[in-house]
């Protein structure tokens, strides 16, 4: 499991004209399942992303977590981070989880963030969205639950 996590001031992502999901000071995350992903990945993920300390406190240095702040999450599904452009132009997407697998283990991170207290807004599952963000800092974060980066 795979995701892009960015500070953000506020974020929001439509379909279509709709707006589906919306959050202010917190995350946008933007998150991959790989075909080999399991419940641990999900919560391993979430304990990640839950803990992680990337909020400035009072004296400038990142030692604050998304409950320290009150922060929400915005989590939108993106199969595309298990892309693999390494040869050719256009990635092979082969090691990304297809939907049976993926969106059970997209909803459980979700879930498992909820349950920490965090308020979770998401995307829609499998749509084409139109994603904003006003990125803070700014700081974005690499996680990947197999520790490959």
């Amino acid at each position: 499991m795979r995701a892009v996590v960015t500070r953000v001031t506020r974020a929001s992502v439509r379909v279509d004209d709709r707006l589906v999901g919306e959050v202010g000071q917190g995350y946008l995350v933007l998150l991959g399942v790989s075909r080999d992903d399991t419940d641990d990945d999900a919560r391993w993920m979430a304990a990640k992303i839950s803990g992680l300390r990337i909020f400035t406190d009072p004296e400038g240095a990142m030692n604050c977590d998304l409950a320290s702040v009150k922060g929400a999450v915005l989590l939108i599904s993106q199969f595309t981070l298990h892309g693999d452009a390494r040869k050719g132009r256009r990635p092979s997407f082969i090691d990304a989880a297809a939907e049976p697998l993926a969106r059970p283990l997209y909803l459980r991170v979700g879930e498992l963030l909820e349950r920490e207290k965090h308020p979770v807004a998401y995307g829609e599952f499998g749509a084409t969205m139109a994603v904003e963000s006003i990125n803070d800092g700014p700081v974005t974060i690499l996680l990947d639950s197999k520790k490959l980066f």
